[in-house]
């Protein structure tokens, strides 16, 4: 499940980057997007790469592995640790493309790939492949992107449109808008892309939903959806988690008014932090278990498939919720001084509060996880 000599090497790019991260910091919110020489450093120690099949010289960690890197991540900063997870997560498409496209593309090692699956454009069936038009949002790291993914859908003989396709774009067929004027996660540059009347050859594009995997490992098997949202629902956990550190670190220096005691040795704060941290542990758990059943569900399929995807997704939404919770507890306790932009604090605030908006948690899974369990079908658009 984990291999700690696997993820080793990450971890430990990780803390070498994490002084030139607090040293550019500032410059995420200014210009809405990660530095260049930052995003490169990414791209060369191989961040996006955490799915890319070995067949391709990629890292293929397992979902728990992917895990722990965007956590550590995400820790550092909340709009670093969404640029791995979305970058090392779409590595996972040289599983469904064929293996000469994917190791052309990944020849480079600057090789990123967006994905947007907020919208739906659509595909016109050429000579050689499709026509495709559309504007998709939330194109992180739109800005640095060699290629984009965007979702398509084709209209049959019947003029009836069929379930999306992913369909890629090289860089120059796509315009990026300067959309991302937002509140948190503001350094992922998430802006708008589009791309009109945009030529793509047939083996560059796939089935959303049920594509078929060139690859054979358990990563490429397992139903899209849910990886989508793995790949962001671990960013806020890894948030929070940076925002206790933050927050310990501070309360060993950072005395209350009246005393000279530190905030740390005050037992009211023990007891929260003690509560703080098992809270996270079990999101974290509660989550690790849902993947896992997800996991050995996918090639058996059915009811237990679809009550793992169900559970799943419920699980997303609920790690999202901790977060929340865990990191404006330890503002409230912070105070006055989790206001300043100097503060690791107000950063995790405004940046969990932006990834949990994500469709990936939420919260109306819980109404598929509840149908489930009443012995209901789960209702129409919502799995």
């Amino acid at each position: 499940m984990r291999d700690s000599h696997r993820i080793a090497p990450y971890l430990d790019a990780l803390r070498e980057l994490a002084p030139l991260i607090a040293e550019q910091r500032a410059s995420f919110d200014r210009d809405r997007r990660l530095p260049e020489g930052l995003f490169a450093a990414l791209a060369r120690t191989g961040f996006f790469r955490l799915w890319l099949p070995k067949s391709l010289g990629g890292a293929e960690l397992s979902p728990f592995e992917f895990m722990e890197v965007v956590e550590a991540a995400s820790a550092l900063d909340g709009s670093v640790g969404w640029i791995v997870g979305n970058g090392g997560g779409m590595s996972r498409i040289g599983g469904y493309l064929p293996a000469s496209v994917a190791r052309a593309w990944f020849a480079s090692p600057s090789m990123y790939c967006v994905s947007a699956t907020g919208a739906v454009g659509t595909a016109v069936p050429v000579e050689g492949g499709y026509r495709v038009s559309g504007t998709w949002p939330f194109g992180s790291g739109a800005h640095y992107a060699s290629h984009f993914m965007g979702l398509a859908s084709v209209k049959d003989a019947a003029g009836n449109s069929q379930s999306p396709m992913c369909c890629y774009f090289a860089r120059e067929q796509v315009t990026v808008r300067d959309t991302w004027h937002v509140s948190g996660l503001r350094g992922t540059g998430s802006c708008d892309f589009e791309v009109r009347d945009g030529f793509i050859p047939a083996d560059q594009a796939h089935p959303f939903l049920e594509p078929a995997p060139s690859d054979p490992g358990i990563l490429y098997r397992l139903p899209p959806l849910s990886m989508f949202a793995w790949t962001v629902s671990v960013v806020p956990l890894g948030i929070a988690r940076g925002a206790l550190d933050a927050f310990a670190q501070s309360a060993s220096r950072k005395t209350r008014l009246g005393t000279s005691a530190a905030i740390r040795d005050r037992e009211i704060v023990q007891s929260m932090i003690g509560r703080i941290d098992i809270e996270h542990r079990a999101a974290r758990g509660l989550l690790v278990e849902a993947m896992t059943e997800l996991m050995a569900a996918t090639d058996v399929g059915g009811e237990r498939l679809l009550r793992a995807r169900g559970l799943f997704r419920a699980t997303c939404a609920h790690a999202g919720e901790a977060a929340v919770r865990i990191v404006e507890r330890l503002a409230a306790e912070a105070g006055a001084s989790a206001i300043y932009e100097s503060n690791p604090l107000e950063r995790a605030v405004r940046d969990v509060h932006a990834a949990v908006k994500h469709v990936a948690m939420n919260p109306s899974s819980y109404i598929v996880a509840g149908q489930l369990a009443l012995g209901l079908p789960p209702g129409p658009g919502r799995f």
